[in-house]
C-alpha cells in the first residue's frame, strides 16, 4: 500500500510536470467569460440566448466567475455555450513527493520538541547532528503512516 501511494505520487508528479507553468492560465482581470466573449465579438444576449438563459443572468456569472463564486456547473454550461472545454484541475505547487516530505519532517519536528523538553529536563543534550539524524529517521518513519495529515499545519493553528 505504501509503494503504491510513493508511485501514484510519481505519476502524478510527471503529469503535473508536462504541463509547464500553469500561471499563464491564470485568468485575466475580467475574467475569461468576458475576455472570451469580447473576443469572440458574443455581446451578453447572445451567450444568454445561447445558454437558455434572462440576459440580465450573464454579468452575475462574470461577477460570479471574478469572484470564484460561480457553480462548477454554470461554469460548464457557459464554456459549452460558448464552444469551449472547462478543464478544472488542482495543481500542487511543488511535487507530491516534495509536500509529504515536508509534512514528515514538520511531523518530526513537532514530535521530537516534546522529546527535547523532557531531554534537557534531565540534563541529557542533544548535539545538532544528533538532532538532525533524529529528525531524518522520525520523518523517513512518517512518511509511512496513514495519519501523517492528520496534525493541523502550523499556519493554521
Amino acid at each position: 500500500m505504501r509503494d503504491k501511494r510513493a508511485q501514484s505520487r510519481r505519476r502524478l508528479d510527471q503529469r503535473f510536470g508536462r504541463h509547464g507553468d500553469l500561471a499563464d492560465l491564470a485568468p485575466p482581470p475580467q475574467g475569461w467569460i468576458r475576455t472570451l466573449r469580447d473576443s469572440l465579438g458574443m455581446t451578453s444576449g447572445d451567450l444568454a440566448r445561447r445558454m437558455g438563459v434572462h440576459p440580465s443572468r450573464i454579468p452575475a456569472i462574470e461577477r460570479g466567475e471574478r469572484e470564484r463564486t460561480l457553480k462548477l456547473d454554470t461554469l460548464t454550461r457557459v464554456a459549452d455555450a460558448m464552444q469551449c472545454d472547462l478543464v478544472y484541475a488542482l495543481v500542487p505547487r511543488t511535487s507530491l513527493d516534495g509536500m509529504v516530505e515536508i509534512q514528515a519532517r514538520l511531523s518530526a519536528i513537532r514530535h521530537l520538541r516534546n522529546v527535547m523538553a523532557h531531554s534537557r529536563l534531565e540534563d541529557q543534550e542533544v548535539t545538532p547532528d544528533d538532532l538532525e539524524a533524529q529528525i531524518a529517521d522520525l520523518a523517513a518513519e512518517f512518511q509511512q503512516r496513514r495519519d501523517l495529515w492528520r496534525t493541523e499545519p502550523d499556519h493554521l493553528r
